[in-house]
């Protein structure tokens, strides 16, 4: 471990320039704020434990990932130098223990900010904005994420149980979510994809099958 005094402003500037507002500001800081040397494999912060601090990472990366029931485990996103963490700063902005864990993947160098300093930090507009903006930057990653996970296979599935019911289907959406095990608002998405393909017509508890050659497209290609 390292202090701030071994490395130059101006590199941490360049890559969050955001700090050059903040109060206290860098210059100030010195030996009070650690910088981090961890190889890689570095399990860096855990699931459901209290988050010790806001990483700025400076080299290498992070790879931030959420377990599952089963032992398994999810990678959400990574931070890379003038990235920021949305699993820290959502820790900290709420006093709730961490959603995620995070795994360095190569040799990493890195600034612990701690929640008091973070805390002070978030008041000055610039860094705030750089914060906020991460929010809504990672929400669309996150939001991807989960439109792959939830739809994997299951836009195929749906396209199965339509064919060979016939052309004019009188089944609701949440007959169809039963029979596939999931959620009325997923299929509804789905169907309403499928609509604007021009491959079905939906109506009050109808679906109008237009295109079955393109359904029976989609299951071939998702078997492949």
């Amino acid at each position: 471990m390292a202090d701030l005094a071994d490395l130059p402003i101006d590199q941490i500037l360049g890559l969050y320039p955001s700090l050059a507002q903040v109060q206290p500001a860098l210059a100030d800081l010195g030996q009070t704020l650690a910088v981090y040397q961890v190889p890689a494999d570095t399990v860096l912060f855990s699931e459901n434990a209290a988050c010790q601090g806001f990483p700025l990472v400076l080299q290498g990366e992070i790879k931030v990932s959420r377990n599952s029931g089963d032992g398994r485990s999810l990678e959400l996103y990574r931070v890379v130098p003038g990235e920021l963490c949305l699993v820290s700063s959502a820790s900290l902005f709420r006093a709730q223990p961490l959603s995620a864990f995070g795994v360095t993947t190569k040799n990493s160098q890195f600034m612990l900010i701690k929640p008091d300093l973070f805390k002070r930090w978030i008041e000055t507009p610039a860094f705030r904005n750089d914060v906020l903006g991460l929010f809504a930057e990672r929400m669309a990653d996150l939001t991807g994420l989960i439109d792959a996970v939830a739809f994997h296979k299951l836009d195929r599935r749906l396209a199965a149980a339509l064919l060979g019911r016939g052309q004019q289907l009188n089944l609701t959406h949440q007959a169809l979510a039963d029979e596939l095990g999931t959620v009325r608002e997923i299929v509804t998405r789905l169907l309403r994809r499928f609509e604007r393909e021009g491959w079905v017509v939906l109506g009050r508890e109808q679906i109008q099958i237009v295109n079955s050659a393109a359904l029976r497209a989609l299951v071939s290609a998702n078997l492949n």
